[in-house]
């Protein structure tokens, strides 16, 4: 089902075919998770929950993948926390900016930040450096889900906090991310709905989340995790 509405935002000019390569990619390392969030991812997505509470001005930045595959989690999420919903794609026109966002506009996000371009991330020559001040520029926190990794990169540099969802915790994305999760779009914002209701108007609870929290710990443990479940397999 994934796959076919993919397809159909190609045809409707949302997503591109290069998305459908990504997401294809990254179908592959959902396979070698059991199609499941894993203890790791989970504790990625509460961090990144948590982190998204506590920021000053937070952001969910949206590609085509993403509206695609899940706009209306990404709203439900946006609206828990906060935060500031902003269009930013690689294959950048006008029109398509405005197909992206008066789509999530009208799945029900209110203001979707894009049209009107402010500022550049620095480091950044693609059209992917443009941004709105108030949104990307400004952030303190920011959740790219399947995101490019040139991209995560520069927004690191930056010193923002990057919560990044790639299904590969190899990618240069989710090295780049101070909380790298590795899960399906669906499952991991679904999850962080949950623990942002949770942990919303609690400190404590934000703080524990964030305490003894470590993305290349994580990401390591989803590297063994996949492995060990190969030599499992392979022991059959």
């Amino acid at each position: 089902m994934r796959r076919e509405r993919l397809a159909e935002m190609v045809e409707r000019g949302l997503a591109t075919p290069t998305g459908l390569i990504s997401h294809g990619r990254g179908e592959a390392y959902d396979y070698l998770m059991g199609e499941r969030s894993i203890p790791p991812s989970l504790e990625s997505e509460r961090a990144g929950a948590a982190y998204l509470l506590r920021a000053r001005n937070p952001v969910i930045c949206v590609n085509g993948n993403a509206a695609a595959l899940d706009a209306e989690n990404l709203i439900k999420l946006a609206r828990c926390v906060g935060a500031k919903i902003e269009v930013n794609i690689f294959h950048r026109t006008e029109e398509r900016m405005e197909l992206l966002i008066s789509h999530m506009e009208g799945q029900g996000a209110g203001e979707v930040l894009g049209r009107e371009p402010d500022a550049r991330i620095p480091g950044l020559t693609s059209d992917r450096a443009l941004c709105v001040r108030e949104g990307i520029y400004d952030s303190d926190v920011i959740l790219v889900p399947i995101e490019d990794g040139d991209r995560a990169e520069a927004l690191a540099d930056m010193g923002k906090i990057v919560i990044s969802i790639d299904l590969n915790p190899l990618s240069r994305t989710s090295k780049a991310a101070a909380v790298p999760i590795s899960d399906e779009i669906t499952r991991a914002l679904k999850n962080m709905i949950s623990f942002a209701e949770e942990m919303k108007g609690n400190p404590s609870a934000i703080d524990g989340a964030l305490g003894s929290y470590s993305g290349e710990r994580c990401r390591k443990e989803t590297v063994d995790y996949i492995c060990e479940s190969l030599m499992s397999e392979r022991g059959r």
